[in-house]
């Protein structure tokens, strides 16, 4: 009992910090916005990925909720809140909140085969689902305000400047930055393992 409670603890400490660092990361990358215009430097899904493979899905999920309230609070989203808030809302909290939740299942299908590719795996599939339900929430909730945002802008079409007006390079350098430090997430699990290990024996 003495060494499941302390194991309990230790996670709930660790939901606690990665709970911190993606409000800060979100905060930073909001802070540093004005610095490069072209894109934003995030590097919030790292840590809600980092949680969802320690923690499992439901920690991940969470870390992606508290990502997604963030978004809307800071005023990241203010331009399509002022077109429609209750989808704003939805799509903001539903992309972050799947976005962990699906690096948890995919990390925990993978496990069993193989840890490092089950954190690749995690590391990947953040990003693309926190973008893909951007993307999906565009077409289905601001199609119309963003066909005129595009023509504005004199993009070619609606779905050009969804991609290369909104999301640019954004997608790329949260995906390569989850890549490059998944080998942070295969050490912070075999960590996690180990100390599991001292907390049964000891």
């Amino acid at each position: 009992m003495t060494a499941i409670k302390r194991f309990d603890t230790r996670k709930l400490i660790l939901i606690a910090i990665l709970t911190t660092m993606v409000i800060i990361m979100q905060i930073l990358a909001i802070i540093m916005k004005p610095l490069f215009p072209a894109f934003t430097i995030s590097l919030v899904l790292m840590p809600i990925a980092i949680g969802a493979a320690l923690l499992g899905t439901l920690a991940g999920a969470w870390l992606g909720l508290v990502f997604g309230f963030i978004v809307l609070i800071s005023g990241d989203a203010t331009p399509f809140l002022a077109i429609n808030p209750a989808a704003t809302i939805f799509v903001v909290l539903l992309k972050g909140t799947l976005a962990g939740l699906s690096a948890g299942l995919l990390y925990n299908s993978l496990e069993h085969i193989n840890k490092t590719v089950a954190a690749f795996a995690a590391a990947i599939i953040c990003p693309v689902v926190n973008t893909g339900i951007f993307i999906a929430g565009c077409y289905i909730f601001f199609l119309p305000t963003l066909t005129d945002w595009g023509i504005a802008a004199e993009a070619v079409n609606v779905t050009s400047f969804i991609f290369f007006g909104l999301i640019g390079v954004n997608f790329f350098i949260e995906l390569g930055t989850n890549l490059v430090l998944s080998p942070v997430i295969v050490r912070l699990i075999q960590y996690r393992i180990e100390m599991k290990i001292e907390s049964t024996t000891g």
